[in-house]
């Protein structure tokens, strides 16, 4: 990943303290590139901000209509949840309805990332179980193709049929060979393609219609992301928030490693952008930012201005300095 740009400072004192790098694209509905900052053909692992190419081929193969999907399971599976009850409730009606257990899962067991939720374990003396996982949905998910296919239960198996239809269509979408793969943090493969291929990839997201069955899927894929937003990550989490602060103009995703992916269907552009260090205050600080200089968001909201201009606090509640945007994308 040569040439970041910088994105994010931390100022403290009048000083400038820290700085975060990164690289990002905002690419049109030809696939051409209309902004880039650092390296464009930077090859990366867009870890959960794929989860959209990964469920896709559960709609556009019918399956999701076989089994029912609403468009809350829809946004499920494109989340990376908090386990708060209304996702861990869903994720455990869905698993009953595919008659399987909490062991059908490959994802591993963590706390919850809600407060409420994990405290309640915590005082009640309980352990984590698979569905906690913020993956579970997508790989709820990963179930369905796999129960209506008849395929083998290890489904996170790169070789596995269901990892091989989803390799292609990650290559079809992003209209390049993906070159690479890693075990991801709910142990599902993980694809790499490059930043362009990835907006070039949410362009067609936002510009999708029901002209074909592929996008239509993609239809449905991200108008359930807009519609149940509180299910894509959590009430006080970036996706949540900042997909409410756009009113209907986009849907977005995080991805570990400060990924962050926007698909934008008004303007008609797919925006992708990593921070090099894998921060998550950068990652935030930088997509609102990049958000309102494409008139998505407003800076001025004081949710977006919590991501895009965070005071730093310390531990007696001082105001100690600020995060904010570089030059470059401010």
């Amino acid at each position: 990943m040569s040439d970041p740009v910088d994105f994010v400072e931390l100022w403290r004192g009048g000083m400038l303290e820290s700085v975060h790098c990164g690289h990002a694209i905002v690419v049109d509905e030809a696939g051409e590139i209309v902004q880039a900052w650092g390296d464009p053909h930077a090859v990366i692992y867009p870890r959960s901000s794929a989860k959209m190419l990964q469920a896709l081929p559960m709609v556009e193969s019918g399956v999701a209509d076989r089994f029912g999907l609403s468009p809350q399971l829809l946004a499920l599976s494109c989340a990376s949840h908090s386990a708060a009850a209304i996702h861990t409730d869903k994720v455990q009606a869905w698993l009953r309805y595919l008659e399987l257990g909490d062991d059908a899962f490959r994802c591993g067991p963590n706390w919850p990332m809600d407060t409420t939720a994990r405290n309640a374990m915590i005082k009640s003396d309980a352990t984590p179980c698979r569905y906690h996982n913020e993956c579970s949905g997508k790989h709820c998910g990963f179930l369905t193709m796999t129960k209506a296919n008849g395929w083998g239960p290890d489904y996170i198996e790169v070789d596995h049929p269901l990892q091989v239809l989803i390799k292609r269509t990650i290559e079809e979408v992003t209209g390049e060979d993906s070159p690479a793969w890693g075990i991801d943090g709910c142990s599902a493969p993980n694809f790499a393609t490059s930043l362009l291929g990835m907006g070039r990839a949410m362009a067609k997201y936002a510009c999708a219609d029901d002209a074909t069955t592929r996008g239509a899927a993609m239809v449905r894929l991200r108008d359930a992301m807009m519609a149940h937003p509180e299910l894509v990550a959590n009430d006080d989490r970036a996706c949540t928030q900042l997909m409410r602060a756009a009113n209907g103009q986009g849907a977005f995703k995080t991805g570990a490693e400060g990924y962050f992916v926007a698909i934008l269907p008004e303007k008609r552009l797919g925006v992708a952008l990593k921070i090099v260090d894998g921060s998550q205050r950068a990652r935030d600080c930088a997509i609102a930012s990049i958000l309102c200089r494409l008139g998505v968001l407003d800076k001025d909201d004081p949710v977006v201005n919590s991501y895009r201009n965070p005071d730093v606090v310390n531990f007696a509640g001082l105001i100690t300095g600020d995060i904010r945007p570089s030059a470059a994308i401010a």
